[in-house]
C-alpha cells in the first residue's frame, strides 16, 4: 500500500521518508535507548532487529511499527568495527532482548548490559568466536566435541523432579527439547530448547536475484508459503518501487485467507484429537483434504506455492460460492460436534492460561495474542490493499486453550466471509501478473503480513547490483515460543500436548 506518509509520534530528529509508510533515521549508539523509548511511548512495537556487516562497517537496524494508520520507523545504528556493541533494549522490550541475543550469536554484536547473555540460537557445540553472518565468516570450523550440557536453571524443593522430552519426537514433529520441573503432575516450570535445525536461511538469501529468493521464502515454514512469500514480495516491491495492481491485491488477499483456512481447520481437529475426540479430528482432516485440493485448483500447488509473484499474483481461479458454502457447512458440523461435547469443553476451559498482561509483555502476536485479549492484527494495522473489506479481528479474553480454539473457529468463519467478498471483487480471469514499473526505488523495503500464526515481517536490502544484500525474517513463532512455558505454570504434565498444540508454533520458522 502506498500513499502519503503521516509522521508518527516519537519520530527522531532527522528522520526521512524511506519507503511505503516508512521513515528512517541514523541514530548513534548512546542515543538509541531514548529514541526507542520515545517510539514505544508513542504506541509503537519493536517488530524486527537486523544486524548488518556492511563494507563500511557494522550496523544494526531496528524496525518499529504501529497502526492504523500504518506507521513504520527504522533506527539505523552504526557500530565501531573493532568492538561492535550497542546498548540493550531489554528494559523496553522482551522481544528486543531476544533479537539482541540472536544478533550476538550470528554477528558477534554485543548488547551492552543485557540481563541474559547466554547463547540463544547457536548451541554450546558451536565454536566460540565464529559468527556465521559475518562477511568474513568463511567455512564453518569444527564443532566442539566436549561442549557439555545446556545450563538449565534448576528448580529445587521437596518432591521436585525433572522430565526431559525430546529433542527427537515420535512422528513428524521437528526437534525441540522440553525440560519440565514438576511436583506430582503439576508443572512448576518448563524450558523449551530449540534451534536444533538452524539452516542459515538468511545467509542463503544473499547475492540471489530477487525473483530467485521467492522460492526460498515460500519454504521458510512450509505451511506459511503465502504468508512468507507475500511478506518477501512486499519487501522487494518496496525496495524496488514496484506498484502492484489492485486486481493482484485482491488475489493475494484471497490466497492469505485460503492459507489461514486450511491451517485453522487442521488445528481445530488436532485440538479435539489431543483430548481423545478422534471423530472431530477425522472430520477436520477430511475437510482439510478438500481445502488442499481446492488450493491445488487455485494455484497448482496444495500448499499454495507459486500463487504470489513479484509485482502480482498467479491464480488460476478463485473459489466459487458453492465451494465456500460446502466448506462452511462441513466446518459448522465439526464445530457443533466439539461444542456439544462436555468432555472437550471441560478439558479446554482453564487449561494453559496466558494472561493479557503476560501476552503484552512477551509481545505475543496472532491468534495466541488475540485469545488473551490483545487486538493487534496486521490485516488492520498494516493492510496491503486500501480496499480490503473492513472486519473485526477475532478476539477473546480467556487466554486458555478454549480461547485459542475459539479464535480459530471465529477466524475460519471470518476467512470464509472474506473469501466470499473477495471472489466477488476479483477479476473474471486470473492471469499471472508480473513485476511492473512503479515509484522510486529506495533500495530497502519492508513487508508485513498477518499469517495464520501471526505477523510475518521481512526486511529487504538490495545491493548496488540489484541483488539481495540482506534479508531479515521474523516468523511469529520466534515471538510466541516464550509464551508456551509461561502458560504452562500450574498446568499438569498430561495437558502439555494440548497446550502446545493450542499455540501450534513452527520449529522451522523459528529455527532459521
Amino acid at each position: 500500500m502506498t500513499g502519503a506518509i503521516v509522521s508518527p509520534a516519537g519520530l527522531p530528529a532527522g528522520a526521512e521518508p524511506a519507503g511505503s509508510c516508512r521513515w528512517a533515521a541514523v541514530v548513534e549508539p548512546d542515543a538509541l535507548v531514548p529514541a526507542a523509548a520515545a517510539l514505544v511511548s508513542g504506541g509503537m512495537r519493536l517488530a524486527l532487529v537486523s544486524g548488518h556487516d556492511d563494507p563500511v562497517g557494522p550496523r544494526v537496524t531496528y524496525l518499529f511499527t504501529s497502526g492504523p494508520p500504518d506507521h513504520r520507523v527504522e533506527l539505523h545504528v552504526p557500530l565501531e568495527p573493532g568492538h561492535p556493541c550497542v546498548p540493550t533494549l531489554a528494559g523496553l522490550s522482551f522481544q528486543g532482548s531476544r533479537f539482541e541475543r540472536e544478533m550476538a550469536d550470528l554477528f558477534g554484536f554485543e548488547p551492552l548490559d543485557h540481563p541474559q547473555k547466554r547463547r540463544l540460537v547457536l548451541h554450546q557445540h558451536w565454536p566460540d568466536g565464529w559468527y556465521p553472518m559475518r562477511r568474513d565468516a568463511g567455512p564453518m570450523p569444527a564443532l566442539v566435541a566436549d561442549a557439555g550440557q545446556y545450563p538449565f536453571v534448576p528448580v529445587e524443593g521437596t518432591g521436585v523432579y525433572e522430565i526431559p522430552v525430546g529433542p527427537v519426537h515420535a512422528g513428524l514433529i521437528e526437534p525441540g527439547h522440553f525440560r519440565f520441573w514438576v511436583v506430582g503432575e503439576t508443572i512448576l516450570r518448563m524450558k523449551a530448547r530449540l534451534w536444533f535445525v538452524h539452516k542459515g536461511i538468511e545467509k542463503l538469501f544473499e547475492h540471489r536475484e530477487p525473483a530467485d529468493g521467492l522460492g526460498l521464502a515460500e519454504k521458510i515454514s512450509g505451511d506459511s508459503a503465502v504468508g512468507h512469500g507475500l511478506a518477501y514480495c512486499q519487501g522487494v516491491e518496496d525496495a524496488s518501487g514496484i506498484e502492484v495492481p489492485a486486481d493482484a491485491q485482491v488475489l493475494r488477499a484471497a490466497l492469505l485467507e485460503l492459507e489461514r483456512l486450511y491451517n485453522h481447520v487442521a488445528d481445530v481437529g488436532a485440538l479435539c484429537n489431543d483430548v481423545g475426540f478422534g471423530l472431530a479430528n477425522a472430520w477436520a482432516l477430511s475437510l482439510r483434504e478438500l481445502l488442499l485440493r481446492l488450493n491445488a485448483d487455485v494455484t497448482g500447488h496444495r500448499l499454495l506455492r507459486g500463487g504470489v509473484v513479484l509485482g502480482g499474483a498467479a491464480v488460476h481461479r478463485l473459489p466459487t460460492a458453492a465451494e465456500l458454502t460446502e466448506v462452511s457447512e462441513r466446518f459448522e458440523e465439526i464445530a457443533e460436534l466439539a461444542r456439544t461435547s462436555a468432555f472437550v469443553m471441560e478439558r479446554f476451559t482453564g487449561t494453559a492460561t496466558l494472561s493479557e498482561a503476560n501476552a503484552a509483555d512477551l509481545g505475543v502476536v496472532g491468534p495466541a495474542g488475540r485469545a488473551s485479549g490483545l487486538a493487534f492484527d496486521a490485516r488492520v494495522s498494516h493492510p496491503h490493499w486500501d480496499s480490503l473489506p473492513t472486519f473485526e479481528p477475532a478476539r477473546h479474553t480467556g487466554g486458555d486453550v478454549l480461547a485459542r480454539y475459539l479464535v480459530r473457529t471465529d477466524e475460519i468463519r471470518s476467512s470464509l466471509g472474506l473469501l466470499a467478498g473477495l471472489a466477488g471483487l476479483g477479476p473474471s480471469v486470473c492471469p499471472a501478473a508480473g513485476a511492473g514499473a512503479g515509484g522510486a526505488a529506495s533500495r530497502s523495503g519492508v513487508g508485513i503480513v498477518e499469517g495464520w500464526r501471526g505477523a510475518i515481517v521481512h526486511r529487504i536490502e538490495l545491493d548496488s547490483a540489484g541483488q539481495l544484500g540482506r534479508v531479515k525474517v521474523v516468523d511469529p513463532s520466534f515471538l510466541n515460543w516464550p509464551a508456551v512455558p509461561v502458560s504452562l505454570a500450574n498446568t499438569i504434565v498430561p495437558d502439555f500436548p494440548l497446550a502446545n498444540k493450542s499455540f501450534n508454533l513452527s520449529y522451522a520458522g523459528n529455527d532459521l
